[in-house]
Order: structure tokens, then C-alpha cells, then sequence
């Protein structure tokens, strides 16, 4: 398997400063990331990322900034 190949399967991950990534489904999920339940191919998952991650602060700059 490999990131590159066309069919590789992914999941969309997110780590507690809220920044998203994806994850090849073949290997294992690291520290400090949890799957958020989309899975798919790597287009359809950085469609995802691109639909809900408009701020790509980390949530602790975020939230100094508003504090």
C-alpha cells in the first residue's frame, strides 16, 4: 500500500487543537488524532476537510485571540 496508489482508502482525522488531516485506513490512527466517521478516497476526503475547516488557526491561538 501507499499513499500515492489510487485506491487507497483514507480518514478524515482531527487532533485537539481542531486541525483536520487525513489517514491511510491501513495504518493505524497516531496519538492525539481520532478518526470524525468519513472515510473514502483521498478526493472525497480533502473535499470534506475543505468543507468544514474554513479557520486554519489552532483552536488554542483562536481562542486566545477572542480572549
Amino acid at each position: 500500500m501507499s499513499f500515492d496508489q489510487a485506491d487507497t482508502q483514507f480518514h478524515v482525522v482531527v487532533n485537539a487543537e481542531q486541525q483536520y488531516s487525513i489517514w491511510p485506513e491501513y495504518k493505524s490512527i497516531p496519538a492525539g488524532w481520532q478518526e470524525i466517521g468519513v472515510s473514502g478516497d483521498r478526493q472525497t476526503c480533502l473535499a470534506h476537510i475543505s468543507g468544514i475547516w474554513s479557520d486554519m488557526r489552532p483552536r488554542s491561538l483562536r481562542e486566545a485571540m477572542t480572549g
